[in-house]
């Protein structure tokens, strides 16, 4: 739904959503709230020349900001991604391991090309590996052609090292094409491409309904490393909490939480994480779900046009 101006033309933005009466999602069990974890595994997808990049990576590391290395190695920056693959990803797996937790990857394909290992790991531990792209670059400015390759590139990539194809898509940062591009490939139940709401809901590409499960950049480890962000592991801690607590009190709602292996998977900030997991297990009353469980669930009980 667009919003209509005063002279009747449309405006590409939806502004009212569900309004004040959001529908009651019928979560399974009279759950109070869907809950979905997103680890994004990107380690050996980002910027760097071994790619055939200009340069090194800047983005969500542990020194945030500066320049590139044009046309040379970065291997300080590398070395934080590297752990990530070596180190943090098993440690958060652990983690959701040891209190029976599932969780959602946001895989991209050139990392779990570059580590199968942890690609057969995610598979066999029963956790959903949906795609994140080829590369973990803005497509903001790939041509189409190229785009449209690279997300036929994931999912066969995914299919391939994991044993099931992809059902959930989610760039970041997207080019002005990603969203027609993933409806047009076809195969996917929904994309996380947007963060404008606390509940699914469908949009309209290409004369189909089309479903977005929104996603967080606020209860996402990544403001570890983007200003203003999360100074210390308790505050990270503390936000969650309190964004559980609150939509849990609310009743009918979904959250999502972004984590990142080498962010979260520092032993610092694990440590805040598994506390908080401690915390979601006591509250009972709440459905831990891969975004594919929570899809699924919406296309059977709020089907579109109803």
């Amino acid at each position: 739904m667009s919003a209509i101006l005063d002279d009747g033309t449309a405006y590409p933005r939806d502004f009212l959503g569900y309004g004040a009466h959001p529908p009651d999602p019928k979560w399974p069990n009279g759950a109070r709230l869907a809950l979905s974890f997103v680890l994004n595994y990107e380690e050996g997808g980002e910027n760097t020349v071994l790619n055939g990049d200009a340069g090194s990576e800047i983005y969500l590391h542990e020194v945030p900001g500066g320049a590139p290395l044009i046309g040379a190695r970065n291997r300080t920056v590398e070395s934080q991604f590297d752990y990530g693959a070596r180190a943090g990803v098993w440690r958060v797996l652990r983690l959701f391991a040891e209190r029976g937790l599932r969780l959602t990857v946001y895989a991209v394909g050139r990392a779990l090309e570059l580590n199968p290992t942890v690609a057969r790991a995610f598979a066999e531990q029963g956790h959903e590996v949906a795609s994140h792209g080829w590369r973990w670059i803005d497509y903001h400015a790939v041509p189409e052609a190229q785009e449209r390759a690279e997300i036929a590139r994931c999912v066969e990539t995914i299919e391939r090292l994991c044993g099931r194809r992809p059902v959930g898509w989610y760039t970041g940062r997207i080019s002005p094409n990603t969203r027609r591009l993933v409806a047009e490939h076809g195969g996917f139940l929904y994309d996380s491409d947007a963060y404008d709401d606390d509940l699914p809901h469908y949009v309209n590409v290409a004369g189909k309904p089309h479903l977005i499960l929104p996603y967080t950049l606020d209860n996402n480890d990544m403001k570890f490393a983007v200003p203003p962000g999360f100074g210390d592991p308790d505050g990270f801690e503390r936000h969650l909490r309190d964004a559980f607590d609150l939509l849990r009190a609310e009743g009918g709602r979904m959250m999502s939480v972004g984590l990142h292996c080498r962010l979260v998977g520092r032993p610092g900030r694990a440590a805040a994480l598994a506390r908080f997991l401690d915390h979601v297990r006591a509250a009972g009353d709440v459905w831990v779900a891969t975004r594919e469980e929570i899809a699924r669930h919406w296309w059977a009980t709020h089907p579109p046009g109803r």
